[in-house]
């Protein structure tokens, strides 16, 4: 299942009522499994930036004053989210912003059967709160010290962590995602779906083998018997 974990910045918070998108940023999940794709633009508001905004995201109106218009990336964005379901903390204030400016555009809007809120979802697990992002990394250990002011695709980074532990935490991967630094060479990545090879890591202190020599020797004659392709070969005694 594809998903994108998303995020948005604006000049305020009434999509109705004159504010605009500013920075849109998403990561790309396949069956919760980041994969190192992602999504990260600027775009024009057309308008000037508020105080209050610009002290929540430091994108000043003279920054953006060169940055496409939204109409002019909303085609890639869609491609980019295709029919992912989008993984949103507050998902109705991002949606509205969005769906407002595909209106302006004339490009089709994105329904709520596409979206996934994870401040509904961790209102369930948590009610007693609190459940803004920066509470539920600190609840769960993430590190979000590079959150000095918002921003769309840290905040979407931060989001995939936050939402894979409102729904199990690492168990959902089952221990099949190879370590980036000992497995993959720079660069390399695994395609959707796919999972790379990888070298098994030896345990500092050998398990006490719970079976006895005489049946461990014939387990070994029956995988030697199997030929030096046997995937056995990889984990030795």
């Amino acid at each position: 299942m594809r998903e994108i974990s998303f995020d948005t910045e604006t000049t305020g918070l009434n999509p109705r009522g004159g504010d605009r998108l500013v920075e849109i940023g998403g990561v790309e999940l396949w069956n919760h499994i980041p994969t190192g794709k992602s999504y990260h633009v600027y775009i024009n508001p057309q308008r000037d930036m508020p105080e209050g905004a610009f002290r929540v995201h430091g994108l000043s109106e003279e920054f953006l004053s060169d940055k496409p218009l939204f109409e002019q990336v909303a085609d890639e964005f869609l491609e980019f989210v295709g029919d992912a379901r989008l993984v949103i903390h507050n998902a109705a204030f991002d949606m509205g912003f969005i769906n407002m400016e595909l209106e302006k555009c004339g490009r089709r809007t994105i329904g709520n059967d596409q979206v996934l809120d994870t401040l509904d979802l961790a209102r369930r697990k948590h009610p007693s709160g609190p459940n803004s992002l920066d509470a539920l990394c600190s609840r769960y250990g993430i590190d979000n010290s590079k959150r000095i002011k918002h921003g769309a695709l840290l905040d979407a980074e931060i989001l995939a962590e936050v939402y894979l532990e409102l729904i199990g935490g690492r168990q959902t991967a089952l221990g099949l995602v190879p370590d980036e630094e000992t497995n993959q060479s720079a660069g390399e990545k695994s395609e959707p779906g796919e999972l790379s090879s990888f070298n098994a890591r030896k345990r500092p202190v050998p398990l006490v083998r719970p079976i006895a020599d005489e049946e461990f020797a014939a387990h070994k004659a029956f995988v030697e018997g199997m030929g030096e392709t046997a995937i056995w070969n990889k984990y030795g005694a």
